[in-house]
């Protein structure tokens, strides 16, 4: 298979017609409140380095549980074959610090390598990392996170309590869950994440980092599907 373009930072072009969806990874976007005359400057060198790397080049593709998005894009892992080493394009991406990792239901394959890539992206402040765009957000800046609606965040915080309704639990910041940010979890969601040997009920006290699309909801929210979307740091408050 032979990649024919290169349509943004995260989707290629084969020659046999196919479009690929790169899994795993969210490269960057123009946020919401620009309007610079100009492209985004990190969605071009995003486009740019997947180019380099893969246009015009033989490449394979691994598929994980779902193939095809809804729009009809291919879903999977892209690796470079030629007669250089190959590269797994997801990772090179993530680590030049070119793309966020950014789960999908039911596909989870490859994401805790990423997510070292991206940890390491992170610390060395490469690409967007250096910019205030994709700074990790606190989680207690209810209003801030509420005008970043529709783009997607990495957020982070002190979990106050866990409430629980008939179909979702919820990860509340605040006392008040009707005004804080709050990460939300459906039921059907639950086994996979204590498979994992995530629980949620002890959270209290934790910090987190969490990651996903801000919507709003009684405030600003997040919904996780993975195990991977949340990060616990360190110890609980109440540690000796």
């Amino acid at each position: 298979m032979t990649v024919s373009s290169v349509i943004d930072g995260e989707t290629l072009a084969l020659k046999d017609g196919r479009e690929v969806r790169l899994l795993g990874i969210l490269a960057p976007a123009a946020p919401p409140n620009w309007d610079g005359p100009e492209p985004w400057p990190f969605g071009v060198r995003a486009r740019e380095a997947l180019s380099d790397m893969v246009l015009g080049a033989p490449v394979n593709l691994r598929f994980d549980a779902r193939k095809v998005d809804r729009h009809g894009h291919a879903l999977a892992q892209v690796f470079t074959d030629g007669e250089r080493p190959p590269t797994w394009v997801q990772e090179a991406l993530v680590a030049s610090g070119l793309a966020r990792v950014a789960a999908q239901p039911d596909l989870a394959a490859c994401l805790e390598r990423l997510l070292a890539a991206e940890q390491k992206a992170r610390q060395a402040r490469r690409g967007i990392w250096r910019s205030l765009t994709y700074q990790v957000r606190p989680a207690d800046d209810a209003r801030s996170l509420g005008y970043r609606r529709h783009s997607y965040e990495l957020v982070e915080g002190w979990v106050h309590g866990i409430g629980e309704g008939k179909s979702r639990v919820y990860i509340n910041f605040a006392e008040d869950w009707r005004q804080d940010f709050t990460v939300v979890v459906k039921r059907k969601r639950l086994p996979v994440l204590e498979a994992a040997g995530l629980d949620l009920m002890r959270l209290p006290g934790r910090r987190i980092r969490v990651r996903g699309w801000i919507e709003w909801w009684n405030g600003p929210m997040i919904e996780i599907t993975h195990p991977q979307e949340i990060e616990v740091l360190g110890a609980p408050l109440d540690a000796d």
